[in-house]
């Protein structure tokens, strides 16, 4: 009869046989105990030594943090090169402009319009308003013609001298004119809707056209038609096709006929030069 501990070893299910071929646990003991996790990792994985680690790109707020700077900087840049890029007419007078003046009320009540320095521009960087008070000027200076696009100009408070008026020549959108009480307006009150004068200032308010206001239709000649040129100013301008004197030449200017002539005569001339020199030489 077959004991207890007999009857126990039957009951028990065979093993099954573990493989022992490449790729299995047979291989992986010739490589070492770290072969046991990378072995199943598959042909992407290293064959030896710990394995690697994925590194993953910041996100999340830490990464904006660094974004900030650049930003910045940037945004510095661009500041800077548009200060860089004023008319010099912006900064003849140090300072900026004061808050209750009347430039700085046209470009805040305006919109698209922003101070910088003396001016108010707008996105384009057009002058549409220059505040020059308390500048100690005694001219407007050479760089005045940059704002003939203004709408609004302040001067007053300056100690200017001479007449000023061929110093708006050009200044055909100007509507509205502060002046220190002793100077006058230019072209006077043909040129001015209303001009009023304070203790302190004078303003000159609504430019108005000269073409309009002469009566005058032949002021200008035939084939030319008059054109506002400033305050009191205007210009006769020829029609297309029409140049020289009065506007009386039909036509563009003929090139061709300028230099013709212009070579033929050279010509003659070296061709007279060069037979003189040569009868000197043969009675010589």
């Amino acid at each position: 009869m077959k004991t207890s501990a007999e009857l126990h070893e039957q009951e028990k299910p065979p093993s099954s046989p573990r493989p022992t071929g490449p790729g299995r646990l047979g291989h992986a003991r010739g490589r070492g105990p770290d072969a046991l996790r990378g072995g199943a990792a598959g042909p992407g994985r290293a064959s030896s030594g710990a394995p690697r680690e994925r590194k993953m790109a910041p996100h999340g707020p830490g990464s904006l943090t660094t974004l900030v700077p650049w930003a910045a900087a940037l945004l510095l840049a661009l500041g800077v090169e548009r200060a860089l890029a004023l008319p010099e007419i912006c900064t003849q007078c140090p300072g900026s402009v004061q808050n209750l003046s009347k430039v700085a009320l046209y470009c805040k009540t305006t919109r698209e319009l922003m101070l910088h320095a003396r001016c108010c521009l707008n996105q384009k960087g057009t002058i549409l308003g220059l505040d020059l008070q308390n500048c100690s000027l005694e001219d407007p200076g050479p760089n005045f013609h940059q704002a003939h696009t203004t709408v609004i100009i302040d001067l007053q408070a300056n100690p200017l001298k001479g007449d000023l008026a061929n110093t708006f020549r050009g200044f055909t959108q100007l509507q509205t004119l502060i002046l220190p009480q002793d100077v006058s307006c230019p072209g006077g009150i043909n040129a001015w809707n209303t001009i009023t004068s304070y203790i302190d200032n004078q303003i000159c308010q609504g430019q108005k056209n000269l073409c309009n206001n002469t009566g005058d239709p032949e002021m200008c000649p035939e084939n030319g038609s008059c054109v506002p040129d400033g305050p009191g100013l205007l210009q006769c301008v020829c029609a297309d096709g029409f140049h020289g004197y009065k506007c009386m030449r039909q036509g563009s200017f003929s090139l061709l006929m300028f230099f013709g002539i212009l070579g033929s005569t050279t010509l003659s001339v070296s061709i007279l030069l060069w037979a003189t020199q040569r009868r000197k030489a043969k009675t010589s």
